[in-house]
């Protein structure tokens, strides 16, 4: 809504985590292997399109001119990015490929690290965050629009997994840069969030950000 709403490009980085997990799964590579992933990253070309039907959500994605957003929310890709984004060697692959992006500029760049690594010279920052059981119940909510049946004690369990390894990471832990705006959104509507980010926008002194 945000990159809509002031016409810039939308990145969601996480997809490449997933598209590589996709990858390993599909080619039955060991996940446990750094090695291998990190060379499965480095080779594969991942694209973002529109989106070609109303099923495929914000985007279209492409890891070697094959369509897999799909599977990007498979609950076998949820029980393994993280693992796969732990990697040094994975990250700083895919670091790259998203740092180039992001140095074209007008990108609302979406991550668990883009403020403190990825791009810690980007114009604004911020932090969005729920409580986990909201964070939970939105995922079911996705899930289930995508007809995947999971429960939500599952999704539940799921993210708190994930948390507990990103936080906990040497390459590139979950946390909010020092200078990001923190916004909890867990009793928030999403035009809400759009509105105070505007408001932000608004109050920053770079004039860039509005143009």
């Amino acid at each position: 809504m945000l990159a809509l709403h002031i016409g810039y490009l939308y990145l969601d980085t996480g997809y490449m985590y997933r598209a590589v997990t996709v990858l390993g799964l599909r080619k039955e590579h060991s996940l446990e292997s750094e090695i291998t992933m990190t060379s499965l990253a480095a080779d594969v070309t991942i694209d973002t399109l529109a989106p070609m039907n109303e099923d495929t959500g914000q985007y279209t994605i492409l890891a070697g001119g094959e369509d897999i957003t799909h599977d990007l929310r498979s609950p076998a890709v949820d029980t393994h990015v993280s693992t796969v984004s732990a990697y040094s060697g994975v990250r700083r692959v895919l670091t790259e490929k998203m740092r180039t992006i992001g140095h074209r500029g007008r990108v609302v760049m979406v991550g668990r690290d883009i403020g403190t690594v990825v791009l810690p010279d980007a114009q604004m920052k911020v932090f969005l965050n729920a409580s986990l059981g909201e964070r939970a119940m939105r995922r079911q909510h996705d899930n289930q629009a995508q007809g995947l049946d999971l429960t939500y004690e599952a999704v539940r369990r799921n993210l708190e997994h994930r948390d507990r390894i990103d936080s906990r990471r040497d390459a590139a832990p979950l946390r909010a840069a020092p200078e990001a705006h923190i916004i909890d959104t867990t009793c928030m509507e999403p035009f809400e969030v759009l509105s105070e980010i505007m408001a932000l926008i608004a109050a920053h002194s770079d004039p860039t950000l509005t143009s």
